[in-house]
């Protein structure tokens, strides 16, 4: 005997295992044809999964975000049973879900063109209209690894491989399509109705500039055509606004290939930049900040004391000079702290509040620049504030009455202010100094 607890609190008592939709279609016809998926004690599953011990479940359908998720990683896998069915020297990798939908990428011979998206968006509609079940089974992981290379799906061969531990793998199977995922899905192709395929991207396998650059093609996925007609209105109504076109029509500023991620500005968005400057330079002035101009190319040997060239060195320039490494600076802190240590300070001297308008780079992926918004070169207006502990709390509650303040005179009221602190497992700057830790910053 097996007994399911229901969110309501009730129960339903089985003589023999069942399966998720066996307990929907128990509870009702019209639960059942709209279950996607189950929560068992806590684990969404797939509705075929079966039940053989007394748990709590939940049936999942499209009113639930899960549900939401769920039908968006089937039509990622949808949008891979096309490619293939359409191309199939076309290699599959990995398709996870997004915010607003999911993504594919894909190894092929040739870039895929905008009447390549138009056709297999068709034939993801076709596929969804022969009302596949979408089936899962388990592999052991050699046999799993065999059958990709089998198919010739090499990088899914590699995706096993890379995978720790012995444990076995799940496949889903729809039609005659076939891949590696740990789901759940939705039970059939049928219950994906409404998408659309939005755009192909470079992506490199793994993040990695030393592989393959894929194919990335993204898409959107929705419970209804009304709720996809608004996200796409959004994107448009966005895409009148982008600022990377504003930019352009009020003549402020240009980027081009000679220079990624490096931003051109012209008078007028030169102009606005000092205006904005000028602002803050004012605002800092009144608040007890002294500021400073720290150079924007430092030794390496600076870097690895602070710990930045351990942990971020892919992201930094370097150069040389004089048989000697220096890294250009991506961030303010170390050239900071330098000028706290010139000279003796007492602890009466607390707090001091140091900023800067510093010019930095940071050797951000390509795929990754996005306009003024992701860039390779900015100013970072930033400072740091060396202080007691006992000045620690007022500092911080001052800080952020500041910050409201200067976004407020942007038109931005609703904030949210969030804190990192320093982890256990830290580079020392500096030895304590007249009562003073020069790390509290």
């Amino acid at each position: 005997m097996t007994v399911v607890r229901l969110p309501d609190g009730s129960e339903r008592i089985f003589d023999q295992p069942v399966s998720v939709l066996d307990v929907a279609s128990a509870i009702g016809p019209g639960l059942a044809r709209a279950a996607i998926a189950g929560k068992i004690n806590g684990k969404l599953v797939d509705v075929y999964s079966s039940i053989d011990a007394d748990c709590d479940l939940a049936i999942i359908t499209e009113k639930e975000n899960e549900g939401l998720e769920i039908i968006r990683h089937s039509c990622a896998h949808l949008l891979a049973h096309a490619v293939k069915e359409l191309f199939p020297e076309a290699q599959v990798t990995i398709g996870p879900v997004i915010e607003d939908g999911f993504y594919y990428d894909f190894s092929y011979k040739r870039p895929f063109t905008p009447e390549d998206l138009a056709a297999i968006e068709k034939r993801m509609l076709e596929i969804s209209k022969r009302d596949l079940k979408i089936e899962r089974r388990i592999l052991e992981r050699t046999e799993a690894v065999d059958f990709f290379k089998q198919q010739g799906e090499l990088y899914k061969a590699q995706i096993i491989e890379s995978i720790p531990g012995n444990e076995d793998l799940s496949l889903y199977s729809q039609g005659n399509f076939t891949d590696l995922c740990r789901g759940p899905h939705v039970p059939a192709t049928s219950r994906l109705k409404v998408f659309k395929l939005m755009k192909v991207a470079g992506a490199y396998w793994r993040g990695d500039s030393n592989n393959e650059m894929l194919q990335r093609i993204y898409g959107t996925a929705w419970i209804n055509k009304e709720d996809q007609k608004n996200y796409l209105h959004r994107l448009e109504e966005a895409e009148k606004r982008d600022h990377r076109k504003l930019g352009k029509l009020l003549d402020l500023f240009h980027l081009q290939d000679e220079a990624p991620g490096m931003v051109f500005w012209h008078p007028k968005g030169w102009m606005l930049w000092q205006q904005i400057e000028q602002y803050m330079r004012n605002i800092l002035n009144n608040n007890g900040y002294q500021e400073i101009r720290t150079p924007a190319i430092l030794d390496r040997n600076l870097w690895i004391r602070s710990g930045h060239w351990e942990n971020f060195r892919e992201n930094m320039f370097s150069t040389q000079s004089d048989e000697r490494d220096f890294a250009i600076k991506p961030m303010n802190c170390p050239g900071h702290i330098q000028v706290f240590n010139q000279g003796l300070r007492s602890y009466r001297e607390l707090p001091i509040r140091l900023a800067e308008f510093g010019s930095c780079h940071r050797n951000e992926a390509s795929g990754a620049l996005h306009g003024i918004m992701r860039v390779r070169a900015f100013t970072q207006d930033d400072a740091h504030i060396f202080c007691t502990e006992d000045q620690i709390q007022t500092e911080v509650v001052t800080f952020i009455d500041l910050l409201k303040l200067v976004y407020a005179d942007f038109g931005f009221k609703d904030l949210q202010v969030k804190s990192s602190f320093r982890p256990d497992h830290r580079n020392v700057w500096g030895q304590k100094r007249n009562g003073t830790n020069p790390s509290q910053h």
